[in-house]
């Protein structure tokens, strides 16, 4: 769907596959058994004791009631406070404004969580469609793995599910919002079970982790995932992998400041997607697609070189020879995808990425976003390409992977 004028063509409208829903603070409270109301998510107003985040670690202490400090809304979930923080919910406001501080629902864009306010933003940044990933369970629910009572995580990730199905991408979004989904990630038979439920009501798209080990789950060198990779693999679900799935962001030291961080943000998944090309898992399923969501795509080039020498050089002694018997770069474009929302570079080398392996995003409401100017930045950005391959970029390779109807918009059926 490309606006057009009497003499060149306009920008297409974009599909964003990686932007964020901050949950409404009912999401839980609504679908659990009474049981659980009193340990599962709910929200508290409270003030901040102090919060600090250093070499990739974010450490916040919630305050007494009562107490100094500034108050926010608090995310509580049997022994965890997690606050809201203004980079949670940063567009509109300045870059100067955007500091690591609490806040309330009251304080926040409201297009972050309210599906109507959401839509008009996405008419304000030239965005037809979006994927959005979530924030309370982070970029893979690992929130709820981490929690003591397994039963209750369960139902925590099936509550989540049939709210983003039914309501974030219900009647109201007519097709815009697509519906991303979470796994108990403890539990891949359990994991397989939660894909097929929601595949069979339209959903071609599951968070998992970048690099599972960092949460004390296997990696996928082994066959420990092997149910819930043959469930996407049958019902042609997309693994999408955000940057800090695995619970840690890149980072040098313990004292690096978060700037540090922020440049090399794309290193978990590029290691990510070493671990994946050297698996053997794609030979293994050979319709599964993975996908790297805010990782960039200007690094891929070279690591693709790399695993090609490797695989052909060393994968006598590299432990690879009986599992992976082609070059890892036709691995990668049968089966890759890198996402990007400000890579200049990586556009310019697009030769050898391959344009039908990269996909647009525009990160709405994260301090990254390039809302509400996402249009002029792939302008910018992609002026040197022709408009066909400015529209696969911008709409066309994510319309085929997610299962997107030709107009782009999500459909049940």
């Amino acid at each position: 769907m490309t606006e057009t004028t009497d003499t060149t063509p306009a920008f297409p409208l974009i599909i964003s596959v990686d932007d964020h829903t901050v949950e409404p603070a009912d999401v839980w409270q609504n679908r659990l058994p009474k049981k659980y109301l009193d340990t599962g998510p709910r929200i508290v107003r409270a003030p901040l004791k102090e919060m600090t985040f250093l070499g990739g670690r974010f450490k916040p202490v919630m305050g007494a009631p009562g107490s100094d400090g500034p108050l926010g809304d608090w995310w509580v979930y049997e022994d965890l406070h997690r606050p809201l923080t203004r980079l949670d919910t940063a567009v509109g406001y300045s870059r100067d404004e955007i500091k690591l501080e609490v806040i309330t629902y009251e304080q926040m864009r409201q297009g972050s969580y309210d599906v109507p306010s959401r839509l008009a933003d996405m008419d304000v940044n030239h965005v037809q469609s979006a994927l959005c990933f979530p924030t309370f369970p982070r970029f893979c629910g690992q929130t709820f793995t981490e929690a003591a009572d397994r039963e209750l995580g369960l139902l925590c990730v099936q509550a989540y599910n049939d709210w983003m199905v039914e309501e974030w991408c219900g009647p109201d979004a007519r097709g815009r919002l697509i519906p991303l989904t979470l796994i108990p990630l403890w539990d891949a038979e359990l994991a397989a079970a939660e894909v097929r439920r929601n595949a069979a009501r339209g959903v071609r798209a599951v968070a998992f982790s970048e690099i599972p080990p960092h949460l004390g789950l296997p990696s996928v060198h082994t066959d420990d995932w092997d149910p819930f990779l043959a469930a996407c693999d049958e019902t042609g679900t997309v693994i999408a992998m955000h940057i800090g799935s695995s619970s840690r962001m890149p980072s040098t030291s313990a004292d690096a400041p978060p700037a540090v961080g922020s440049t090399i943000t794309f290193a978990n998944c590029c290691f990510s997607m070493v671990d994946w090309l050297m698996s053997g898992k794609f030979e293994r399923f050979p319709q599964l697609k993975v996908m790297y969501a805010e990782g960039q795509i200007g690094w891929i080039p070279y690591i693709l070189e790399r695993a090609d020498v490797v695989w052909e050089e060393n994968r006598g002694w590299g432990g690879v020879a009986d599992k992976v018997h082609r070059p890892p770069s036709e691995l990668f474009a049968e089966h890759v995808y890198g996402c990007f929302f400000d890579d200049a570079f990586g556009l310019k080398n697009l030769d050898a990425i391959g344009v039908g392996n990269v996909l647009y995003e525009t990160d709405y409401p994260h301090s990254d976003s390039t809302w509400p100017k996402s249009r002029e930045v792939g302008e910018a950005q992609m002026g040197h390409l022709a408009p066909d391959l400015v529209e696969r970029i911008v709409r066309g390779n994510a319309i085929e992977l997610l299962g997107l109807t030709p107009e782009g918009l999500w459909s049940r059926t």
